[in-house]
């Protein structure tokens, strides 16, 4: 996975500007009706109902926000796609659109763009969007990638970080810690590949978390999922940051508190055994780990029984008054404050 293979290089001022845009962008098909002039002019043009339109945008920055020594291209530019998706997700909308703007250095040959691109252009597909534009320039080094992506909504399915209430039922997609035990595995052979360029870490038992932090997915499945069920959250927000920043989210914006339970948690078996292999406490990595995109949002205790039992959601929590205060309970049922210990982008390293 870490070694460097000699590849074909071409280098990016043969084709200039326009023509690399041209040639990267070439194999985007046009799906969405609402799109009436996508890549090719000044801007692109969208026909839009009188639903309510999501916008959010991301920055992707080389040795900041990923490390291309053990990151394939093609996964980075997937997982850029998705990370801005999971945004709209959170917002209860139908992701429609993106853009994509990338400043590389002259270190960075075409293959290397094709690669990145092919990756955009799967995660346009799985998830139905359309690439409608963005920009490419020179950077002095590295690699920065920035993503927006669009959506729509009906303004009553809208669903804000705003509007949980006291005894609403705290609900989170899938599992947790993932991410981040993926990229402590990642980090770790980096290190060994260091000291030995000739050694070939065994990922096989690490495959669901390794995976996790390469290639995640956006919760799209859940967003399908809540009329199938008949719910609608009263909150939501999904979860980049780690648990514990997220739920602070939604009590400040709500002006709730919270009690979060740690034995309902969900954790799958591999982040136990690789939190148990790192010495690590593995509700501390759900709580500060981030990056695993799942949805975290609130509900009406009446709504219960509508997602009782449904393997893709796990109730970990309720809301209380905002006097309460936010806290984590523990297995031995002690409580404490909840912090806001995830990523940071601007934390001295």
């Amino acid at each position: 996975m870490l070694e460097n293979k000699e590849q074909e290089r071409t280098a990016l001022e043969r084709l200039g500007e326009f023509g690399l845009i041209e040639h990267l962008t070439k194999d985007f098909p046009i799906e969405m009706p609402a799109t009436v002039m996508g890549i090719g002019d000044d801007a692109a043009v969208l026909q839009l109902s009188d639903d309510h339109s999501v916008v959010t945008t991301d920055l992707l920055i080389e040795g900041v926000h990923f490390d291309l020594s053990y990151m394939p291209l093609k996964h980075l530019g997937y997982k850029a796609v998705v990370v801005n998706l999971s945004d709209v997700y959170a917002m209860n909308a139908k992701a429609t659109h993106i853009t994509v703007s990338v400043a590389v250095s002259n270190r960075f040959p075409l293959e290397a763009l094709e690669a990145l691109y092919e990756g955009i252009r799967l995660a346009t597909k799985t998830y139905g969007v359309d690439l409608i534009g963005g920009d490419t320039t020179s950077a002095t080094a590295g690699m920065l990638l920035s993503i927006t992506a669009l959506g729509t909504a009906a303004e009553k399915d809208v669903v804000y970080r705003k509007g949980a209430r006291a005894n609403d039922l705290l609900v989170v997609s899938g599992d947790l810690g993932g991410a981040y035990m993926g990229l402590q595995v990642l980090e770790r052979e980096k290190e060994v590949f260091k000291v030995n360029p000739n050694s070939q870490p065994d990922l096989d038992p690490y495959a669901y978390i390794v995976e996790r932090q390469l290639k995640p997915e956006a919760r799209k499945d859940i967003i399908a999922l809540f009329p199938q069920l008949g719910i609608r959250p009263t909150s939501m927000i999904d979860i980049s940051d780690g648990l514990s920043s997220e739920i602070l989210h939604l009590c400040k914006q709500s002006g709730v508190g919270c009690k979060l339970f740690e034995e309902k948690i969900p954790l799958d078996p591999t982040v136990i055994n690789a939190c148990e292999e790192f010495k690590i406490d593995s509700s501390l990595v759900a709580l500060s780990g981030g990056e695993d995109y799942e949805l975290l949002f609130t509900i009406d205790q009446k709504d219960f029984d509508k997602i009782k039992g449904n393997p893709n959601l796990t109730v970990i929590g309720h809301m209380t008054d905002a006097s309460l205060g936010a806290h984590l309970v523990t297995r031995d049922n002690s409580q404490i404050p909840l912090t806001a210990q995830g990523w940071n982008s601007f934390a001295s390293k």
